[in-house]
């Protein structure tokens, strides 16, 4: 589905430009399996999770003592997550256990977020605020799980609400602040953090996109131009942002974790 009318340039009369905005981030059924309609969100993530699975199984369904090339870009990967992120938040002791799912985690989301610059796709799945939502779910549940087997039900709850004596009279504001940021803020702004920065990249490439080609016309063509730089300059920003996003999302999980296991916060 195109977000703008290709017959539509300036100069043409009753041609205006067609800005992108929230229609441009939804999207008719393209199919549907057992009474579960399918859109081009949902399949896009369905191959996330096969490209992120056929990757893995490639690069390590056979592994050899002296890696291929293929292995070698697997392996990079995998310690780059072990070592950068799940080492230094969690230790090596406690962070082995939770390696496969970070790494797991971090290539899931940057492959949802590549989309945004593939041809055809052209869409960052994370920009649907649901699948942020249902991967900072997973963590949270994970983070509150590991915190009340750590501590109990009492020492839980002391170590999400900051408990400690010492504060005095400030200790209720202290302990209020506490449990909306760990209970509340924290998964919120896990997850919106990065819709948010999906959902602004996407639309600023999409506005110097249909741009471009709204201005391919006559002397328009030299802002065209203008435009179309912009698109590339973009399109290049916004491959970093991805993988930054992914970073970001995971060494969060990582702290979260951390602070569970941990005796204080």
């Amino acid at each position: 589905m195109l977000a703008f009318d290709t017959q539509c340039h300036l100069f043409i009369p009753g041609c205006g430009f067609e800005a992108p905005g929230l229609h441009s981030f939804v999207f008719e059924p393209l199919f549907t399996i057992g009474g579960y309609e399918f859109n081009k969100p949902m399949l896009l993530a369905l191959l996330s999770t096969v490209v992120v699975v056929w990757f893995f199984w490639a690069a390590f369904g056979r592994a050899k003592v002296v890696p291929g090339k293929l292995q070698m870009v697997g392996e990079a990967g995998y310690d780059f997550v072990r070592r950068g992120l799940v080492y230094d938040a969690l230790g090596k002791k406690e962070g082995d256990k939770y390696v496969p799912f970070m790494v797991s985690l971090f290539f899931f989301v940057w492959i949802m977020n590549l989309w945004s610059i593939i041809p055809l796709a052209a869409f960052p799945v994370t920009s649907v605020i649901s699948f942020p939502i249902g991967l900072a779910l997973i963590v949270y549940i994970i983070w509150m799980s590991l915190t009340f087997k750590k501590h109990g039900f009492v020492g839980a709850w002391k170590n999400l609400s900051g408990y400690d004596k010492s504060l005095g009279w400030v200790l209720p504001l202290i302990m209020v602040l506490e449990l909306l940021q760990h209970l509340i803020i924290r998964p919120f702004t896990h997850a919106v953090r990065l819709f948010a920065n999906m959902f602004a990249g996407h639309m600023l490439i999409l506005m110097f996109t249909i741009g471009s080609w709204y201005l391919l016309n006559g002397i328009g063509v030299v802002y065209a131009g203008a435009s179309f730089v912009m698109t590339v300059v973009m399109t290049a920003f916004e491959l970093f942002i991805q993988a930054v996003q992914a970073y970001i999302f995971v060494l969060l999980a990582c702290n979260y974790i951390q602070g569970a296991l941990a005796e204080n916060h």
